[in-house]
């Protein structure tokens, strides 16, 4: 297996893989690989992992299954880390290696882009480039064999990765001239898989924390860091060699090998993005600076769970998701809030607060409103706090939300539409709720929806968003 680039979050993820290698080659399965990794990028060389004979600890902190977990766990799955600038006769020199069957890459969003690259650089600058350099060596290493063919796994956290990612290589083969042989063995021969994958890895831990782990291992460790125990790797094929090569996905609940992706993306975008945006106004009100103090706080998560199993889980069965599937998967997105060891500001998921709105939650009250015809009250409450923390005041050409006492830079494209609405308070929400664009419809048409969302701006305004959290769990008991 061959690893693109080395983020931080991508050696958390190894660290994971380098787990299920181990469970399948005491269980016997068939995958028992190990990785090369290459750092694709000029920062850093490979000296740090050689100086460790390329094993480093992965310390994994938080909650699974409502239990706390600390782990750590020694990453043996790396032969080698070579640098694209300094080693590409060698990496090149790996293509003809017939054990080679999988590549992973995570070049960041802007990494799988078109470029003017020749593969006959040394090294191509772009990473789709480098890939077709590889890729060619093969080629011509095993005379376009269809064994010769790879899974190519993109992580990067765009939507269709694998499909962007193939159509690049096709038109760079276009720009360098490869044979029309090449071009059919890079379509046929080899498998490009879509993906998402999901896992928060904050890198290196606090000085003091390092210290302690490594005076309790008895080792010291420059390249430890932390990761939380969740993890989602969904690979879309239907292929049975993808499935055959990609055994691992025996070794571990968080992996899945499916025809279709889409259900995982659909809970990971309303169960825990669009929770995250729900929650973030409320959390602000409530005087809460991270996530885990507002889920350490009874109230806020009892109104974070219901949300969740009483709104959204309803409003994402379909003939792909059970009501069982949302359920299981918003129990992880509370063990993944109530993380101890992760400082995820509410601030910062204030960013673009809006579009955020709009693309993850919009959908879950149409659903909502069709399935039952009334106000899903936990999501007007989540977005009545939004309009309240989009109250803002103007700072020379800058908006600054003003809560408790406590200024928050607004950054969203939509700030000055909102702040000339609430210019005038009588008229703020009707407007709010009717611009298109903001929203995909004129939110004020669903029945109710107008005079709840103003009752609770009042509620949150007059009364206190703790109060309110608190009255709403005396009043429905949540």
């Amino acid at each position: 297996m061959a690893r693109k680039s080395d983020s931080i979050w991508h050696r958390g993820f190894t660290s994971w893989l380098a787990r299920l290698f181990y469970r399948q080659s005491q269980q016997g399965w068939r995958f028992n690989g190990r990785v090369l990794v290459v750092k694709s990028t000029s920062q850093g060389g490979a000296d740090a992992f050689s100086k460790q004979d390329n094993l480093y600890t992965l310390c994994v902190k938080g909650i699974e299954d409502g239990v706390k977990v600390e782990e750590n766990i020694i990453n043996s799955s790396i032969s080698r880390v070579l640098s694209a600038s300094q080693d590409w006769t060698e990496i090149l020199k790996a293509a003809h290696n017939p054990d080679l069957q999988v590549v992973i890459s995570n070049t960041t969003e802007v990494g799988i882009v078109l470029s003017e690259d020749k593969i006959t650089d040394n090294p191509p600058q772009s990473y789709p480039g480098k890939l077709l350099a590889f890729l060619h060596e093969r080629y011509k290493a095993f005379n376009g064999s269809e064994e010769s063919g790879m899974v190519i796994v993109p992580t990067e956290l765009i939507s269709d990765n694998a499909d962007k990612l193939k159509e690049i290589l096709l038109k760079l083969s276009v720009q360098n001239k490869l044979s029309w042989d090449f071009e059919q063995w890079l379509k046929t021969s080899n498998h490009f898989c879509k993906t998402l994958v999901d896992r928060i890895v904050p890198g290196k831990l606090p000085a003091t924390q390092q210290t302690s782990i490594q005076e309790q291992l008895g080792y010291e460790d420059e390249l430890m860091i932390m990761a939380e125990p969740f993890r989602l790797w969904a690979i879309e094929s239907a292929n049975p060699r993808v499935k055959e090569i990609l055994s691992f996905e025996q070794a571990d609940k968080g992996v899945f090998i499916v025809p279709s992706i889409n259900k995982f993306k659909e809970l990971k975008l309303r169960l825990l993005n669009g929770t995250h945006t729900l929650s973030c106004g409320l959390a602000i009100l409530s005087g809460f600076n991270t996530v885990k103090e507002a889920m350490a706080d009874e109230v806020f998560a009892k109104y974070v769970s219901n949300l969740m199993q009483q709104e959204i889980a309803h409003s994402l069965e379909n003939d792909d998701i059970t009501y069982q599937d949302a359920i299981d998967f918003a129990s992880s997105v509370i063990d993944r809030f109530s993380n101890p060891s992760l400082e995820h500001q509410w601030q910062a998921i204030t960013l673009n607060f809006t579009s955020k709105m709009q693309m993850r939650n919009m959908p879950l009250i149409r659903k909502y409103y069709s399935q039952k015809n009334e106000v899903p009250p936990l999501i007007a409450l989540g977005l009545s706090a939004y309009i309240i923390f989009m109250n803002t005041t103007k700072d020379g050409a800058n908006y600054v939300a003003n809560v408790n006492g406590k200024t928050y830079p607004v950054q969203d494209e939509f700030a000055e539409i909102l702040y000339t609405y609430w210019q005038n308070p009588e008229t703020a929400i009707d407007n709010i709720l009717g611009d298109r664009r903001l929203w995909d419809k004129n939110l004020n048409n669903y029945p109710g929806f107008n005079a709840a969302i103003k009752n609770y701006v009042d509620l949150l305004q007059n009364t206190g968003a703790k109060e309110t959290l608190s009255n709403l769990h005396t009043e429905r008991t949540i």
